[in-house]
């Protein structure tokens, strides 16, 4: 069998459709099987797909799958078959969909399976920042702690979340889920979004207060064109010099030259992300800035909710193939 490819169901069933993964192994490296896929379409797995492979691979299929490799609209008018494009992700903007909709191809995504562990990850993220853990276990490791002539040290201040204000930026499932793990450590929440509602969680403000205020600032928002680069050079300086910035939902929320070029100005503290405006990167500012802690986009990743992903996506399939389709982004 192929490298790449990861699987191919067996047996010949006409009635189940032609299917393909165009890029399954961050899906599933080993630990998350096909077999629901498998049993009710006809289904090829591929790790990666470069573009110039798509309308190769996905020829024959009549629904595809993909997570990051785009589906432009030269793409999917070359693929005569098609009929469903299943996202194997919450995010949909790989998919060009006013091609799909031309066609009349329903698109659908999967919208809610990573909502607890993002949190556990911005929360991660924030105790990071906080008290360094990672860096002081290196520096034990390189035998700091043996030189030392007192029974504790630590190279950067500690930071006590209680009565500190986190502002989260975008108040659906996962930053409602943020500020229900904040508050229980004793943090004060705020949240500006585009939508109010009555939460029990936080308190709603204008975005130049929540910016004024905050303490930390985590976003959870959709990118759109309003909030791309949202925190930006203005947005920085009107922030406290003490202000900790997490972005563990779209890189290119953040213009990240104006936060390296303010990391290494000290107009604010510190920042973590988990994602980048170009994934894997190649150069990147914030690579090279202070007081900044760079995830590997793994923020959604955990077994668990790789396999709600799969759970769901499976429903989709089932979905469509009862007429209709659910989880529908167009």
């Amino acid at each position: 069998m192929p490298a790449e490819v990861a699987s191919a169901s067996e047996g010949c069933r006409p009635a189940r459709p032609i299917a393909v993964v165009l890029d399954g192994y961050t899906l599933n490296p080993g630990d998350n099987p096909w077999t629901n896929l498998e049993a009710i379409t006809e289904l090829t797995v591929y790790d990666r797909t470069p573009p110039e492979l798509v309308v190769e691979r996905a020829a024959n299929a009549e629904i595809v799958f993909t997570n990051k490799t785009p589906l432009s609209a030269e793409a999917i008018e070359s693929l005569p078959n098609l009929r469903f494009i299943s996202v194997l992700a919450t995010g949909y903007n790989v998919v060009n969909l006013p091609a799909a909709k031309a066609r009349n191809i329903p698109v659908s995504n999967v919208p809610t399976y990573s909502t607890d562990t993002v949190a556990q990850h911005t929360v991660a993220l924030l105790l990071e920042l906080s008290h360094h853990c990672g860096e002081h276990s290196a520096a034990v490791r390189e035998g700091e702690w043996s030189r030392s002539p007192d029974f504790c040290f630590w190279r950067k201040p500690l930071i006590e979340l209680a009565g500190k204000t986190l502002g989260i930026v975008g108040f659906g499932r996962i930053g409602r889920r943020v500020a229900t793990i904040a508050e229980a450590l004793g943090m004060r929440v705020c949240y500006y979004s585009r939508h109010v509602n009555d939460h029990s969680e936080g308190q709603f403000v204008s975005w130049d207060e929540l910016l004024r205020i905050s303490d930390v600032i985590s976003l959870h928002c959709a990118l759109t064109p309003e909030s791309e680069r949202m925190i930006n050079r203005d947005a920085l300086t009107r922030m406290k010099p003490t202000a900790l910035v997490i972005n563990t939902s779209r890189g290119a929320l953040v213009d990240e030259a104006d936060l390296a070029d303010a990391l290494r100005q000290g107009v604010i503290a510190g920042a973590a992300v988990d994602v980048l405006t170009t994934e894997p990167p190649r150069e990147n500012p914030l690579l090279a800035a202070p007081n900044c802690i760079i995830t590997p986009h793994m923020a959604w990743s955990s077994r668990e909710a790789r396999r709600r992903l799969t759970e769901v996506t499976v429903e989709n399939v089932r979905g469509f193939l009862r007429g209709a389709p659910i989880n529908v982004v167009r």
